[in-house]
């Protein structure tokens, strides 16, 4: 995600409608998109739309058909005789996939002896099948999913079950996005955690502290404007800066490649709520 977006007005901005029996796809120009939504259409959402823009879990629930195209003037329809997909199931990803010589669609390293007919996808960890025929197979850092294809759009029913239980790998993806770039957690432990912090050319963290946990940086790519209190300091590659408990600090990226930083938190309680922001420039609260 990138800040100031609505700039670039030659990005085209595309979305799958939500019209049932039709593929409906809407392209708009992203200067139209940012600034119709909310002060034209839709008034009462103009935060949350424009939140959304740099992080879209604050994007409300409406589609598009009814917050936007219903109420506009400004539209034109073209036919597309094409083949189309909104690809809603692993099952659909399966048809407009290609084949290995056994039939099955595989995506990461994966190795399959007398199995057919399956979508195994992995993000890095091996998958290897036997005898196993007509299945979705899915792994990621933080999990693993194993359903019939035919069964595909039941998935929907189990992410249900997964919040209901509390679970956050229903809601909270190992890389979390924000408007300054974007973090994953690599380890975790009762009184630390790891992440890998990378932040866009340009991108600032807000001005904040934390009341439960100090922090180590240490940079492995790039130059980091760090400030520390009442101090602001250039943190290079292979150099590292300690955040202690309750210190006032910010971290910058003031350079033209992305800032890649290892963070290594310890303390009591490492909760993404323990952040109390002093100054933001993207207005979080």
């Amino acid at each position: 995600m990138y800040p100031n977006i609505s700039g670039m007005n030659s990005i085209i901005f595309c979305c799958v409608g939500s019209t049932p029996g039709l593929g409906v796809i809407f392209c708009v120009r992203n200067c139209v998109i940012t600034k119709r939504i909310g002060s034209q259409w839709m008034p009462t959402k103009v935060s949350g739309w424009e939140r959304s823009l740099a992080h879209s879990q604050c994007a409300p629930r409406i589609s598009i058909d009814y917050a936007v195209m219903e109420k506009t003037d400004r539209a034109a329809v073209v036919a597309g005789d094409f083949r189309w997909s909104d690809i809603g199931s692993w099952d659909a990803l399966f048809d407009i996939t290609p084949h290995d010589g056994s039939g099955n669609v595989v995506h990461g390293p994966a190795v399959t002896m007398d199995s057919s007919g399956c979508v195994l996808h992995s993000d890095g960890h091996l998958v290897a099948t036997v005898g196993v025929k007509d299945m979705v197979i899915v792994s990621t850092s933080d999990a693993v999913m194993v359903v019939p294809r035919a069964r595909a759009q039941e998935v929907k029913h189990l992410v249900e079950k997964l919040k209901a239980a509390k679970r956050p790998e229903a809601t909270d993806h190992k890389r979390v996005h924000r408007p300054w770039g974007y973090y994953e957690s690599i380890d975790m432990g009762e009184r630390f955690q790891v992440k890998r912090i990378v932040v866009i050319p340009g991108g600032m963290l807000s001005l904040q502290k934390h009341r439960h946990r100090s922090e180590h940086w240490v940079v492995v790519r790039g130059t980091a404007e760090v400030t520390l209190g009442e101090q602001v300091r250039a943190v290079h590659e292979n150099e590292s800066i300690y955040i202690p408990i309750g210190s006032v600090h910010r971290m910058a990226n003031k350079g033209k490649i992305p800032l890649e930083l290892i963070e290594v938190q310890t303390g009591s309680y490492l909760g993404e709520d323990d952040i109390e922001r002093i100054e933001d420039i993207y207005k979080r609260s």
